[in-house]
Parts: C-alpha cells; structure tokens; sequence
C-alpha cells in the first residue's frame, strides 16, 4: 500500500531545516532541466534559499547542533558493541563540517557578491519580473550552450554545499532518534505527550485514502486530526472513524 509520511517541526530550528531541506532538494531537480522555464525556476529557488540565509543565524544552529552530535558519539564509542569504523566516520564528517563552518562567517555570502546573480536577484522579487525585456541578460545567458551554463549552475551550487551538507546530516540524525510505532486514532483523532526530547513528529499514513492529518498543540501536548481531501456533501472535512496510522516522535 503506498504510504506519506507527513513531518511536523515542533520548533522553529527544524522547521527552517526542513524548509531549507525541500529548497535544496527542489533546487536539484530544478538544475537538470535544459529549457528556459527550469532555468528560471532555478533562479528562483536560489535567491529563496539566499533570502533564508540572510534573515536566519543557522549558521550558529549548525554549530550547536554537530556540537552536540559529536559529543553524543564520543559517548557511544565506549559502548562495546559500536561498529567502530561508520563511528570514526561519522565523526571525521563531523569535524570538518565544524571546521568549516567556523572558517565562514557568512553562509551563501560568495553568491551573493556575484556580479551576474546581483544583477537578477532584485527582479526575481517582482511577480513576473523574469521577462526578456527586464532581464535581457539573463535570456542571453539562457541562450549559451548547455556547458557552459552547467558550469555555471555547479559552481553557485558548490558554494552552497556546506549548508546543504549541514541540512541533510543533521536531519539524518533527527530522525534516526525514534522509530515508528502503530496507534490508532479513535474518532480520528490522536493526542500525544510533548517531552523536552521532541522536536519533530513524523506521521506515516495511507496514501490512497483521501485523507491527511493535520497538527496543533502546545508545548506540554499535541493533537494529531485526521481530514478528508475532499469536503462532505455537507461540507464537513472532519473524518470519524478509527483510523490506524503510525507515528515517530523525534
């Protein structure tokens, strides 16, 4: 049966990790189209991943975080039954993502102080402002030969490669932190116990049903609901039945 698994950040750190996840990712994909609509778009995913990097200080996020990350293995080395080597690993990746991010004070800064991207960046705020008569430049450099405009693309996303790399690992270890469990939703409705631990919570569902589950709460509890994609005759979204699902805290 195929199956969604809807992530729902109880913070907002992992909230901007995992909108930074989904940014890299759609980036990409969005990097392998060879037609001017996948080149814009490209651009558009860029300057919004910039845009985050200017207004967040997940730099220091990242610090804390593989800080923590490399204390919690140098603690699981003394375990007997370690696999000793994906360890020492782990903790070499770690190192030197530390390293790095130490060396940069300001992530995504390089892009930023490139000339031809500066020069695109403003209009891409405009709703439809990518046009051939307000970016004439751009169409030109979207007319190059397919080399030259891959070279390009690879070097700007190179120089995004530290937050990219940050984002994916630390979310590898959030996750991995819990496995799924089966419950059931009684009147479709599930309600859970928040502890410090929590960060994320991560619901996996059918996905042929026609129904997603929705989550609110606060920092003591939280309330899992599950909605029809589509309304009622009366108009209702609300489901009612017991509903089985399954579900990791984070």
């Amino acid at each position: 049966m195929p199956v969604a698994v809807y992530e729902f950040p109880l913070c907002e750190k992992v909230r901007n990790y995992l909108r930074l996840e989904q940014l890299f990712k759609q980036l990409e994909h969005s990097a392998e189209f060879d037609n001017e609509f996948g080149s814009i778009q490209f651009f558009d995913l860029l300057f919004t991943i910039l845009d985050l990097l200017e207004r967040l200080d997940i730099r220091t996020d990242f610090i804390r975080d593989i800080d923590v990350h490399e204390k919690n293995l140098v603690h699981w080395s003394q375990h007997p039954n370690i696999d000793s080597a994906a360890l020492d690993a782990t903790l070499q990746k770690l190192h030197k993502l530390l390293h790095d991010l130490k060396r940069t004070n300001k992530l995504g800064s390089s892009l930023k102080e490139d000339r031809f991207l500066s020069s695109i960046r403003q209009r891409f705020s405009i709703p439809g402002g990518a046009t051939s008569f307000d970016l004439p430049h751009l169409f030109c450099w979207m007319k190059q030969h397919k080399d030259v405009r891959e070279k390009d693309i690879k070097l700007w996303v190179e120089q995004l490669n530290l937050v990219r790399e940050n984002i994916y690992l630390l979310l590898q270890f959030l996750r991995e932190r819990s496995k799924y469990e089966k419950v059931i939703a009684n009147n479709a409705f599930y309600q859970g116990v928040v502890t410090e631990k929590i960060d994320l919570i991560r619901v996996r569902c059918a996905n042929t049903e026609g129904y997603y589950p929705v989550l609110s709460g606060n920092k003591y509890r939280y309330g899992i609901r599950f909605m029809n994609l589509i309304s009622t005759e009366d108009g209702s979204e609300s489901l009612t039945g017991p509903i089985e699902f399954e579900i990791a805290c984070c």
